[in-house]
């Protein structure tokens, strides 16, 4: 057996997310359907997170083992003739057996973009043009993005973010055994910055739980409009209640930007743009 990792980019909007669902176009399932038809082999790759319906990823790790022997730069050749365009597999290397891309993954950066369609210092309202539509929120309130960025920095540390999980999280298995969402994630940059005519929320942390970036998109816009004040983002964490915190935001703006690897210092897609 070789054991292999992948870094793949892909647009996620004609997909219902990573995780292979039966009669449903997945990410997970596409890529296990141009495996065996490679290789006959039936493998089911798994990857650093499982992103939503609609979520893209400019670099989004997987690992898998395969028996048949292919030089990496055959693999991520004919992987690529195979996929749809768009997915499309950027790195391709052998891996440790034990490496794998959820588990050994110690860091994971996400970036959500939002469309200013109303900003205060202009009369007319802004037109979302179509190209990038698909791949931002176009957000139909005036932000006060001072404030915004005032409540973002007040996540970063180790805090419960149960207010922001979705109501049904992922189920996952607990250092001590049991199993259900562990809330706790420590949260180790969290910017809200203004780039090439978008609004951009960074972060970066541990873990995230399931919508946990979208819920908290959604909250700062709700600071952002002046419904909601930036101090209140320690009542929202500290309340322990998903109806404490802001709406999810679209899935459409949501990009998977790097995962780390803490064994070799490894960065897979860091500083990708699309």
């Amino acid at each position: 057996m070789t054991f292999w990792k992948i870094v793949l980019s892909y647009d996620g909007s004609a997909f219902q997310g990573w995780q292979v669902q039966p009669g449903r176009p997945t990410v997970q399932g596409t890529l296990a359907a141009v495996l065996e038809k490679m290789t006959g082999e039936r493998v089911l790759p798994q990857g650093s997170g499982r992103t939503d319906a609609g979520v893209h990823a400019l670099a989004q790790v997987a690992s898998f083992a395969l028996e048949a022997e292919i030089p990496a730069e055959n693999l991520l050749r004919a992987m690529n003739r195979s996929l749809p365009q768009s997915v499309r597999v950027l790195k391709v290397e052998e891996a440790a057996q034990e490496f794998h891309a959820r588990h050994s993954a110690v860091r994971k950066t996400y970036e959500y973009r939002i469309f200013e369609r109303r900003m205060e210092e202009l009369d007319e309202e802004n037109i979302c043009p179509p190209f990038i539509a698909p791949y931002v929120w176009s957000c139909r309130w005036a932000l006060e993005i001072q404030a915004m960025k005032q409540a973002a920095a007040m996540l970063c540390g180790t805090h419960d973010f149960t207010s922001f999980a979705a109501v049904d999280p992922d189920r996952a298995e607990r250092e001590d055994g049991s199993t259900g969402p562990n809330p706790v994630k420590t949260i180790f940059a969290s910017e809200v910055v203004q780039e090439d005519g978008l609004l951009r929320y960074r972060v970066t942390g541990s873990g995230f739980l399931h919508h946990m970036v979208r819920n908290i998109v959604g909250t700062l816009a709700e600071v952002g409009r002046g419904s909601l004040q930036a101090e209140e983002m320690q009542r929202i964490l500290a309340a322990k209640d998903r109806a404490a915190a802001g709406p999810t935001a679209p899935a459409q703006g949501l990009f998977l930007v790097a995962v780390e690897y803490g064994d070799v210092g490894d960065q897979s897609g860091a500083g990708l743009q699309p």
